[in-house]
């Protein structure tokens, strides 16, 4: 079932089409990529589901229905640009802002407890928000946009400013968010992040969705038949029989590991066999291409085609 879903959104400002029949479906309990280059669009969608602007045309929906003015207290948002107040202590602006999502004191006190001692951070409390670093602050900030629970979670760029370990923390805390029930859309340019933790994946460039679908069937889709092999105790030159293409040859402590390009009227199992007689196979693996060959594959490609057109 979808929690989220736009259909047909286009969103203009002055001479500037920022969405061009945009349509996204975000299903309940997933993690849901939403991945662009600078401009291409997302921010104005993020803009859109949080309610700070409206589409000229086209419908958004929220747990199967139109959405509606008060789904925002559903809805946690962590954005790029932090938006914490410099001057006012951390524990006092936590308990501010769980109060604006409809949170009282008193359960606000005990989920920020729980948190806290989570994140270990109870010595912050009484600290300013401008004493701390950007990682820290954007620890209380994640704390503050998940504290109500939300079954909907944007976040924008959320391991800005973390070192590996906390980067490390927060993909967890995330992936248990999921596990517990929340949707969350993720918003990105680190396409490992996106291979780690999302389930299926919108691109949009130049104000238009270009790529649509899970993660798994992307990869798959643009995979090219490639397949890198080690081989050991090398028997004289490597040579492949005709059918087959070497792509590249290299030295691997002592081994060779090859690059070779199957055709489609061939099978693994047939270089498997034309190989063997090369050395001992010590490794055979297809090379899956990683979502970020793959934007900028589509991304690029869609370039060219508008300016061909």
């Amino acid at each position: 079932m979808e929690l989220f879903k736009a259909e047909h959104v286009e969103k203009q400002y002055a001479n500037h089409l920022a969405l061009n029949d945009v349509s996204i479906s975000v299903k309940q309990g997933t993690i849901f990529g939403l991945l662009g280059p600078n401009g291409a669009g997302k921010t104005t969608l993020i803009r859109i589901i949080n309610q700070i602007t409206a589409p000229d045309k086209g419908e958004v929906y929220f747990d199967g229905r139109l959405m509606k003015g008060e789904d925002i207290y559903r809805i946690g948002y962590l954005p790029e640009e932090r938006g914490l107040y410099k001057k006012m202590k951390v524990g006092e602006q936590a308990l501010y802002l769980a109060q604006l999502k409809g949170i009282s004191k008193l359960d606000a006190l005990k989920k920020l407890k729980y948190w806290f001692e989570k994140f270990e951070i109870q010595a912050w409390w009484d600290k300013k928000v401008e004493e701390l670093s950007k990682g820290m602050q954007q620890k209380i900030q994640f704390v503050t946009t998940v504290l109500h629970e939300p079954k909907l979670l944007i976040f924008d760029e959320p391991f800005s400013g973390f070192d590996p370990i906390n980067t490390q923390l927060l993909k967890k805390e995330i992936l248990e968010l999921r596990e517990k029930g929340a949707t969350i859309i993720f918003s990105t340019h680190n396409m490992e992040s996106v291979e780690e933790l999302c389930d299926d994946i919108t691109l949009i460039n130049n104000a238009k969705a270009i790529l649509n679908g899970s993660v798994k069937e992307i990869k798959d889709k643009y995979k090219s038949n490639i397949y890198e092999i080690e081989l050991k105790n090398i028997a004289g030159n490597i040579s492949i029989n005709s059918g087959f293409t070497l792509l590249e040859e290299k030295e691997s402590h002592g081994n060779k590991v090859i690059s070779v390009k199957i055709p489609d009227d061939k099978s693994p199992n047939e270089l498997i066999k034309d190989i063997t007689a090369l050395g001992t196979i010590v490794s055979f693996n297809e090379k899956i291409p990683r979502m970020n060959e793959i934007f900028i594959q589509v991304v690029e490609d869609t370039n060219s085609n508008n300016v061909l057109n």
